[in-house]
């Protein structure tokens, strides 16, 4: 540990005593060794403010301040502008006695102080992906003045970019940036979650030639406090007049509410008084809805506003504000916020974390806890789960406390297995590549053909695409004038193309929140953000439609009214729920075993749930029946492999079942009606199981799958593509029907 010490720089040496360490983490040792020692390079993971960033750029400046590198040196890239402000105030007080600069560079960031780095490239530069797209295609010909001495760059949270187009648009920009200026950077990853640190260090690796080096940091133990409490929107409550072992009953004042008021809010608004607190919630809408109603309350109540309010949609100085109040020690304030404040930013002494509902993944739960507990606190989070109360007549899948079970499951695997999601790197990514294949032609201006293909195709991101792919690509860009052909043959941006990259909103490859109106014949319902493919189900106006058409352009939605519910989730359709996280579920509800961390209403909740699953086999059984000739499935599958379930009994086994009025709430269950009986539904599933399956053949006839923000630019045959082989998880559905036997299909 000395020997790391004593090799950083005296500003290193002197900003830690300052600081009253007395001694170097383990982490700081590690990353010290790895790179004063190796040209490798490095994946840093460790607990949330366990000291990564120090730990990357302790020894980055000690390099800097023996040999000053004559342009930017380092390059960090962090996915939330809230995370690189924050990180810019820590940097910018440790390097100012050794004079290296600190820039910083994203969509709020003042022109003056971007000139000033054009001018003098130096230090490290902080940037966003997009920003770093955004440069390389408008600073096209300074690339390689400003970064040709480029030495390391430092990706923060890096498991947050590696679950979609945004991870892989950060490795085409660093390659495409490594090319132009000529360089070989070190990469240095960061974080706190990452399921399968091996695979997260190869895809940090690609491209680089080098080695990784993972150092194994032993984790002393933490204590958390946990709490889960659930609720029903409105009437009795699953406790009311029950003897339940559980924790202390709530305070009488937690239920005095505004009349006809949702008591789980009540509980936040009396739970955060007095105190500096974070609510984390799913959804931007649902963002908004919480805040307007913990407000309602403070104005029922006479009592100031108390609560405040960050989501990506919101302007910089809403944002902002936020962060700085939750920075004070002395604002006692509560944030009700999105994914934008779950990353590493450090808003000081926080409380405690409540989370309405389960989030979907095991990484998301530890970063949000993760944002509390600092300063020698342990982190703490209250979970509020929150559900309608089951109508009397309401059938059994959805009287399941899918959320509950859900939250008892993520916190669960982690505890008893230290599990995180091992990140998805098999997709086949044709927006990425459209938006990649735009990006390099307006910023090289004319290329052959062969030579965009050779700029494009060897980005180690798409090393699933074929030459024939990309072929097809270009020649519907070139049909819909996205490019054009010049008379020499060569391939330019065309007019289409042209209206595309000058809006600012090119940069980003993940979705804005656009606005689609919906309509039911010529009445007009209202509008939602990101609607889900035609045959899906949508909620509005207190009802809930089936998608019929969507037209992308005009931004319009066709639907019309059915029965049923659907689960508040809905909408983030790609975000993918791992299949162990259903399986754990699953064992919630077979294990008797008490959590405890569950409050009186949780617990009996729960009980219920336990012993309706008993009787009705639902979590013993794959195939239950709901009466007569209506059945539920329960697959305990995730997401992809579920979206492949529903897809295999729609084409592949429909008709031999008699299959009608097919209808699920995904990930959970699928209800149907059939002519056969739960025996010849077994022999039928295992039987096609194992015929060959080409994922095309799940595609329904005419979808156009659109999940990613250009895939309306790609050949609806490469959307579709894109989809069988990079989305539906055909081995996971494969697997859980071969792990089905005869005697499962035997009503008790």
């Amino acid at each position: 540990m000395s020997n790391v010490f004593d090799r950083y720089a005296p500003f290193v040496q002197d900003f830690i005593y300052q600081n009253g360490w007395e001694s170097l983490r383990a982490i700081q040792v590690a990353a010290g060794e790895a790179i004063f020692n190796t040209q490798d390079n490095v994946l840093l993971t460790a607990s949330t403010a366990s000291g990564k960033t120090e730990a990357a750029f302790f020894p980055i400046l000690t390099l800097f301040s023996e040999d000053k590198p004559s342009s930017v040196g380092a390059i960090y890239i962090g996915p939330l502008k809230a995370l690189i402000n924050d990180q810019f105030q820590r940097l910018n007080s440790l390097c100012e006695e050794a004079d290296i600069p600190v820039w910083h560079w994203h969509g709020d960031v003042s022109q003056s102080h971007k000139a000033r780095m054009l001018r003098r490239p130096s230090g490290i530069l902080q940037i966003t992906p997009e920003s770093l797209e955004a440069m390389l295609l408008r600073k096209h010909a300074q690339i390689s003045r400003l970064f040709c001495d480029l030495r390391f760059i430092v990706i923060d949270e890096v498991h947050s970019l590696m679950r979609g187009d945004r991870g892989g648009q950060t490795l085409c920009l660093i390659e495409r940036l490594c090319r132009l200026a000529g360089v070989n950077p070190r990469r240095i990853g960061l974080s706190a979650t990452i399921g399968d640190p091996k695979t997260t260090g190869e895809f940090l690796s690609s491209g680089t030639g080098r080695g990784v080096v993972i150092p194994q940091i032993e984790q002393k133990g933490t204590r958390w406090r946990i709490s889960m409490e659930h609720f029903f929107v409105q009437g009795l409550q699953a406790s009311d007049g029950k003897e339940v072992d559980a924790q202390p009953a709530l305070d009488a004042a937690t239920y005095d509410a505004p009349q006809n008021a949702d008591p789980g809010i009540g509980y936040i608004f009396e739970h955060t008084r007095g105190k500096k607190c974070l609510v984390f919630v799913n959804s931007r809408e649902e963002c908004e809805a919480v805040t307007t109603t913990l407000r309602q309350y403070c104005e029922a109540r006479h009592e100031p506003d108390r609560f405040l309010i960050h989501h990506g949609n919101l302007s910089a100085s809403y944002r902002e504000t936020a962060e700085e109040a939750m920075k004070d020690d002395a604002l006692l304030q509560t944030t009700v916020t999105t994914a934008t404040l779950e990353l590493g930013i450090d808003i000081g002494r926080l409380e405690r974390a409540f989370q309405i509902d389960a989030p979907f993944m095991v990484s998301s739960f530890l970063q949000r806890l993760g944002r509390t507990g600092r300063r020698d606190q342990p982190p703490e989070m209250w979970f509020v789960m929150r559900e309608d109360m089951p109508e009397v007549r309401a059938m059994l899948p959805t009287t399941v406390p899918w959320k509950l079970l859900q939250g008892i499951a993520l916190v669960q695997l982690y505890l008893e297995e230290r599990w995180v999601e091992p990140p998805k790197l098999d997709r086949l990514p044709f927006s990425l590549l459209y938006h990649q294949t735009m990006s390099t032609l307006a910023s090289c201006g004319e290329l052959t053909p062969a030579q965009l293909a050779e700029r494009v195709l060897t980005l180690s991101f798409f090393h699933r695409i074929s030459k024939d792919d990309y072929r097809e690509l270009l020649r519907h860009l070139i049909e819909t004038e996205q490019i054009q052909r010049t008379d020499e043959g060569g391939l330019i941006v065309g007019l289409a193309g042209e209206r595309v990259i000058n809006s600012f909103k090119f940069f980003a490859v993940f979705q804005e929140s656009e606005e689609y109106t919906v309509r039911c014949g010529s009445q007009e319902l209202g509008t939602i953000v990101m609607p889900p493919p035609v045959g899906e189900k949508i909620a509005l106006a207190g009802h809930v439609w089936i998608v019929e058409e969507i037209d992308h352009k005009r931004r319009l939605l066709y639907c019309e009214q059915v029965k049923g519910k659907v689960p508040a989730y809905f909408g983030e359709c790609p975000g993918d729920i791992h299949t162990k996280v259903l399986e754990r579920m699953r064992s919630v509800l077979l294990e008797q075993k008490s959590y405890p961390y569950l409050m009186r209403n949780a617990v009996a909740r729960l009980e219920h749930a336990r012993m309706t699953a008993r009787n009705s086999g639902a979590a013993t059984r794959p195939l239950v029946c709901l009466g007569g000739n209506m059945w539920c499935l329960f697959p305990w599958l995730g997401t992809y492999a579920f979206f492949a379930m529903e897809r295999f009994l729609k084409r592949r086994c429909g008709e031999q079942l008699g299959l009608s009025a097919l209808d699920s709430s995904r990930p959970y269950f699928i209800q149907f009606k059939m002519k056969v009986d739960p025996q010849t539904f077994f022999a039928v599933l295992r039987e096609e199981i194992e015929k060959p399956i080409d994922p095309m053949e799940l595609v329904y006839p005419g979808e156009v799958p659109i999940f990613e923000k250009y895939d309306e630019y790609v050949p609806q045959s490469l959307v579709r593509k894109g989809f069988a082989y990079g989305i539906l998880d055909i081995d996971g559905m494969r697997t859980r029907i071969r792990s089905w036997k005869p005697e499962d299909f035997i009503a008790e």
